[in-house]
């Protein structure tokens, strides 16, 4: 690549990053609807036809928003200590995903919000992997009683209802149940660990916690005897 070239390159890529950071802005104090490519190019400056070249359409410029605003997450997810326990792991991933969509509603209803079979954001795709990678540690340890896809998409469920149901109570009744919530609510089942039989699952009675399932009790919530 030419100078010329890279200094194009690099104009473009500041140009880019900068038309990101004002839709992400308009984004967070007005929701999608104020995320239009007319408010975003008169907000940062430039021409619609530059949005559409450099993202190609709308919804490009909103999955590059929700990659920026995700960015941060993932590398939280990312620099964590790490832990022995796999589904101290997960329970540790469950508690971000939470207290992201709780600080970030509009990004998170951006990425989770409007499902479209066959599509996600990236950001959403990249988040679900690495849920993927926690759901395999737990299988490879032998405290999986289900499928690993299955797991995955139970957990990612109640993950996504979880916070959807905290953002629609008074933010008041919110904070008293994001301390039941953000803390910690994927949780491990406080006996000992008997054998291979005593596995981890999602549980039916309250999906937004990680159950046992012993091969001679049945379902049994974490903590109930």
């Amino acid at each position: 690549m030419s100078d010329s070239e890279s200094e194009t390159a690099s104009g473009r890529d500041r140009t880019r990053a900068h038309i990101v950071s004002v839709a992400a802005g308009l984004l967070a104090s007005g929701g999608r609807e104020a995320v239009s490519t007319r408010a975003v190019a008169a907000a940062a400056g430039t021409q619609a036809p530059t949005i559409y070249r450099l993202f190609g359409d709308k919804e490009g410029l909103l999955d590059a928003v929700a990659e920026y605003g995700f960015s941060s997450y993932l590398a939280d997810k990312k620099a964590s200590p790490p832990v022995d326990d796999p589904v101290e792991a997960l329970r540790a991933g469950w508690d971000l995903h939470v207290g992201f969509g709780l600080a970030n509603p509009a990004l998170f209803s951006l990425m989770y919000g409007d499902p479209t079979p066959g599509r996600q954001s990236p950001a959403a795709v990249a988040a679900f992997r690495m849920l993927g990678e926690r759901i395999r540690a737990i299988a490879a340890a032998g405290r999986l009683k289900v499928g690993e896809r299955l797991a995955a998409d139970l957990v990612h469920a109640a993950g996504c209802g979880t916070v959807f149901t905290l953002l629609a109570l008074p933010v008041e009744r919110r904070e008293d149940r994001a301390a039941d919530h953000v803390d910690a609510r994927v949780r491990r089942q406080d006996r000992p660990h008997p054998g291979p039989d005593h596995r981890f699952v999602v549980g039916q009675d309250h999906p937004d916690r990680v159950h046992a399932l012993d091969a001679t009790e049945g379902w049994r919530v974490a903590g109930r005897r």
